[in-house]
């Protein structure tokens, strides 16, 4: 017997719950399925433990320097299995509050394989057999998986993907070489830098962080470099080896030979959308480069299916995938828009991203809006204000001045349109600059904001005013 819905959701990852959620305060029937935890790779493998270890290891990493701060103790250790019940409570906390909501707003939730059928149909693999779920609308939502490209050695033991790395109990992290420089990796290199691992990076493109600016790449290299992380760029001709544990290979551009120890060697190349069975055999949405076709609404090629987040988009992260499903379903609502992805300035022929990008570092780094370097590819002048973070009463007060505020304005204008921030609290206070970003705000409207004195965020007004005085 099939059961229906008016709206039945593939994935209760950020993307699909936060669907599931609004829905059902338009008054829609929502069912959500979802094969391994409520909250997805975010909540239970991703985001969430990843930041939770972050937060643990940065606070015995600030132990190590206290003295300096008059305070003193004879014996500094940590407890990694302690650690990674901690990190559990965490998730544990936050994937209860989404089922808690579900609950409230009278949401199915079906645990079980989904596996789209013709006629907007699901059919779920569950424990209790075999089920089918019809919707009004189909969302897909079922992110993405680790991309292990094809590297000699990589299936030895003791190579690992994020996913596992982030579940073992006991610390075998003395050595850790970590193959891939981008997000994933410079956080996974934080947390065991901070826990006095020695940490190995080796990255195939000339810099870190792949896409991101430059400027914010190069800083975050130094200061890694700084605390002790060996990190090797322009590699190529990877490969793992088994001699005596684990040997990592390689060969930079310049010719520079690599052969890096490690108990512990991490993958941390990418994620690729995960349509893994998704489809049954009556059904073949369109796929292109590995990713499900969309339009401008979401829609798949299937008309009523739709689909968000990494299975679609090119910037995967959680709050775009949220962002995505809100969109959709106030769509299918008929109901105003309250979010957007993009927006074009008054008098600008640019559609500026308004999406925050952070990586969770030590300092952190944020960006929102565009870079010098992109605002020249679309021929626009721009007035660029900078500010260091040695400069500011905070970050003296916290021994934490590394980094720099970096605005970018249309010179004519003097609206703000983009951010790069590598500091303390850069996660926290990107907000701002994307909500200016949104709203066209020029230099002037945002300097007439009093930030309170001493905080990390004084950088934004000290970085508006040397863009203002910044001949074009």
């Amino acid at each position: 017997m099939t059961q229906l819905y008016d709206l039945v959701i593939v994935g209760a990852g950020p993307g699909g719950y936060t669907a599931a959620l609004q829905a059902a305060d338009f008054g829609m029937k929502v069912a959500i399925i979802e094969e391994k935890e409520v909250g997805g790779v975010c909540v239970n493998r991703g985001c969430i433990p990843t930041k939770a270890l972050l937060y643990a290891s940065h606070i015995f990493s600030l132990m190590q320097t206290s003295d300096e701060f008059g305070i003193f103790t004879n014996e500094i250790s940590f407890d990694y299995g302690k650690m990674q019940k901690y990190k559990e409570r965490s998730v544990d906390t936050y994937r209860q509050e989404i089922c808690r909501m579900f609950e409230e707003k009278k949401i199915t939730v079906v645990q079980g394989k989904g596996i789209l059928r013709r006629d907007r149909t699901v059919e779920v693999h569950g424990r209790e057999g075999k089920e089918f779920y019809q919707g009004k609308y189909i969302l897909l939502a079922t992110g993405a998986k680790a991309s292990v490209p094809p590297i000699p050695g990589s299936d030895l033991p003791g190579v690992v993907t994020s996913d596992r790395i982030l579940s073992g109990k006991d610390w075998n992290y003395n050595r850790v070489v970590i193959i891939g420089g981008g997000v994933i990796g410079v956080e996974m290199a934080t947390i065991f830098n901070n826990l006095c691992s020695q940490v190995t990076i080796i990255e195939k493109n000339d810099h870190l962080l792949g896409p991101m600016d430059d400027k914010v790449a190069g800083e975050l290299e130094e200061i890694l470099k700084a605390k002790g992380i060996q990190i090797y760029c322009d590699a190529d001709q990877i490969s793992i080896e088994k001699e005596d544990g684990l040997i990592c290979c390689a060969k930079t551009a310049q010719g520079e030979e690599i052969r890096q120890k490690a108990g512990i060697i991490l993958i941390a190349t990418g994620r690729k959308p995960d349509l893994t069975g998704l489809f049954g055999e009556d059904i073949h949405p369109e796929v292109k480069d590995g990713r499900l076709v969309v339009d401008k609404n979401f829609e798949t090629s299937e008309p009523g299916v739709y689909a968000i987040g990494d299975l679609t988009a090119d910037i995967q992260l959680a709050h775009v995938a949220a962002a995505q499903g809100t969109f959709v379903v106030e769509n299918l609502a008929g109901k105003e828009h309250s979010i957007r992805l993009e927006v074009v300035p008054n008098g600008m022929f640019v559609s500026l991203p308004i999406v925050p990008s952070c990586i969770y570092t030590t300092p952190e780094i944020a960006t929102v809006g565009i870079t010098e370097e992109t605002a020249k590819t679309y021929g626009m002048k721009v007035r660029v204000g900078h500010y260091s973070m040695r400069d500011n009463g905070k970050s003296i007060i916290t021994r934490a001045d590394d980094g720099f505020i970096r605005l970018v304005f249309e010179a004519y204008s003097n609206t703000i349109v983009g951010a790069q921030m590598i500091c303390p609290r850069a996660t926290d206070m990107i907000g701002e600059m994307a909500t200016a970003i949104a709203n066209g705000l020029s230099a002037t409207q945002l300097s007439l904001a009093m930030r309170a004195h001493p905080t990390y965020s004084e950088g934004i007004k000290a970085a508006i005013e040397d863009a203002m005085h910044t001949e074009i």
